[in-house]
């Protein structure tokens, strides 16, 4: 029979360790030559909460081999891996091996040994029981986590409209835990919005749309602050409003406010998530401030006004808001938490009568009147007198 001991001296004859000195070194100095090393903690959570190596990555060590790949796909990536006291760290660092891990040792001596030394140590912020619980869907995923649970806790998103657009974006936003979600609109609650406005209901009738939005926002997730913002954007208030927020979901029902919106967030370096629906076609995109094309390389001018008659002229799919706000809400929770590619530069058509998705293509404008120049020569219009948009 083998004992544990035996089983573990065997385990480290057969790896690599390194010092905390040489651990902390590495780090410091980078990779020689090459990348520096990725620094990967497999304690348990309650470990994990009491403080951990500053840079490090989190996996414990139950979920690494499942996990490790979505974080680390180079298998020649440098990785120091630790734990408590350097025993899971070595057995790990001999199951990474056996995946194909070729520059990979373990941190002997584990964090203890790096505390004793008197080395930074950081101290994560951590989700609660019943977040653990709320969004445990999200932490099963390796490419959100623990880590980017609290990415999206702490953004903070404006919609910009209440309406058909803005009701599913805002709901799967505050479902997912978007910490801040602000919301501008200066309508009421109609009977004929609620064929799509699923953030309001008959009881609501008459009431500010922001004011409804919060109550159900909040009530589906009260981790989410909900700011009402019950005004109309224009050049006066639009930079003092997008400066509080991360990133613009934008909704908006008409072309002069998504000219504005458009030129305040590349003054801002704020991205924009569009959408915009009209009789049974969706279309989402997203705008990334000078790195792609912006609303006006893909729209220089709006459309006459006859060829873009509003919804209540034209009429919408009750349903087809819903489909494009989901995705402007996907595209969202996707550059907060950095994963995934955005729709910069593709537009995503959508056709409800024949269920269809189509991705078409454009570029930035060299010569753009806005996104061509740098942030500080845009000037902002508000030109009311631009005909009402398809949203």
């Amino acid at each position: 029979m083998v004992t544990f001991n035996e089983v573990l001296m065997g385990v480290k004859r057969a790896i690599s360790e390194v010092t905390v000195e040489e651990a902390r070194l590495r780090c410091e100095t980078g990779g020689e030559p090459g990348p520096a090393p990725a620094l990967l903690d497999v304690r348990e959570r309650d470990e994990y909460e009491q403080g951990y190596v500053a840079g490090a990555h989190w996996i414990p060590r139950g979920l690494l081999e499942m996990r490790i790949e979505a974080w680390i796909e180079d298998r020649d990536r440098p990785m120091i891996v630790y734990c408590a006291g350097g025993v899971r760290s070595a057995l790990a660092v001999r199951s990474l091996v056996e995946m194909g891990y070729t520059k990979v040792v373990s941190m002997a001596g584990g964090f203890e040994a790096w505390k004793t030394a008197g080395h930074e140590v950081a101290r994560p912020r951590v989700l609660s029981a019943e977040q653990v619980k709320r969004y445990s869907r999200h932490l099963a995923l390796p490419e959100v986590g623990e880590s980017g649970q609290v990415k999206l806790l702490d953004a903070k998103v404006l919609c910009v409209g209440a309406g058909g657009l803005g009701s599913s974006s805002a709901i799967y936003l505050a479902a997912a835990g978007v910490g801040t979600i602000g919301i501008v609109d200066n309508d009421v609650v109609d009977e004929s919005n609620l064929q799509r406005q699923i953030l309001h209901n008959i009881d609501r009738l008459g009431r500010p749309k922001v004011e409804s939005a919060r109550e159900t926002l909040q009530a589906l997730n009260p981790d989410v602050r909900v700011v009402p913002h019950d005004l109309r954007l224009d050049r006066s208030n639009v930079l003092a409003l997008l400066a509080d927020y991360d990133l613009v979901v934008d909704g908006a029902d008409n072309f002069p406010t998504r000219y504005l919106l458009n030129d305040a967030a590349l003054k801002l370096g704020k991205p924009i998530v569009h959408g915009s629906v009209f009789r049974f076609e969706g279309r989402v995109t997203t705008f990334l401030p000078f790195e792609g094309p912006c609303y006006r390389c893909l729209y220089p001018e709006p459309p006459p006004a006859a060829m873009a008659p509003n919804c209540q002229e034209a009429g919408v799919l009750g349903v087809l808001p819903g489909m494009v706000g989901t995705l402007q809400a996907s595209e969202a929770l996707k550059w907060i938490l950095g994963v995934g590619e955005p729709l910069s530069g593709k537009l995503m058509v959508i056709d409800a009568l024949a269920t269809e998705y189509r991705r078409l293509k454009f570029s930035k404008d060299p010569e753009c009147p806005v996104c061509s120049k740098s942030a500080e020569e845009i000037q902002l219009i508000d030109d009311r007198s631009i005909c009402r948009g398809s949203a």
